[in-house]
């Protein structure tokens, strides 16, 4: 068992603190209203930290369950205080303006990891939904949770969490691969917005893979 700390108490927070829950992990979690952390807490049976640096203090693992827009302001929070500690990057772009479809040269993850060099930066859930968090099955069918990092053992270990959860975990590669995993994200997002679908699509590679590399 693993403490794994959750900053973030909206829908992808919440749908994470109850999966590593049923894991069988203690969980912590902080939010910006300390009040939304202690709900999504006792929903999951987990604990609620009053700040950022007290939910991450005793955590092995740290996932980022936060806007996108707010990911340097949760680091400058996290800075110093997560040294040799597994951080997974969960972040995307906001919904997209369909009139902007440029891409970013860079990734949040890659910014993150400039942000705190002390960490080991992860990125991995950002392609899923919080509906397919809550249930990575569908039809019998495990949605595929990839993994992109630049620490093997870092990668391993998010891989092993990532199949924890009901996910089929695959293998990214590294760090850099963050920037294929945002815009396939931004993928799904825009083609949901466009299209009205229902916010509940899942990627799934249909030619046999490796799994947990």
């Amino acid at each position: 068992m693993s403490t794994i700390a959750i900053i973030g108490a909206g829908n992808v927070g919440r749908a994470l603190a109850d999966r590593v829950v049923g894991a069988g992990h203690d969980v912590v979690l902080a939010a910006t209203r300390h009040e939304s952390a202690v709900a999504a807490s006792e929903r999951a049976g987990a604990r609620a930290a009053r700040t950022v640096r007290e939910a991450v203090a005793g955590a092995d693992v740290v996932i980022l369950a936060v806007p996108g827009p707010a990911l340097e302001a949760v680091a400058s929070e996290l800075r110093g205080h997560v040294p040799d500690k597994i951080v997974i990057d969960v972040t995307n772009k906001a919904t997209p303006d369909l009139a902007d479809l440029s891409a970013p040269s860079t990734s949040a993850a890659e910014r993150l990891q400039e942000l705190l060099p002390e960490a080991r930066v992860v990125k991995a859930f950002n392609t899923a939904f919080a509906s397919r968090m809550a249930e990575p099955v569908v039809e019998g069918v495990a949605v595929d949770g990839f993994v992109a990092a630049d620490d093997d053992d870092a990668r391993a270990r998010v891989l092993g969490l990532v199949g924890e959860l009901g996910f089929r975990p695959v293998s990214a590669g590294p760090l850099a691969m963050a920037r294929s995993l945002e815009a396939l994200a931004w993928l799904n997002i825009y083609l949901n917005v466009s299209h009205g679908w229902s916010w509940q699509a899942g990627w799934k590679l249909v030619e046999p893979v490796p799994v947990a590399v």
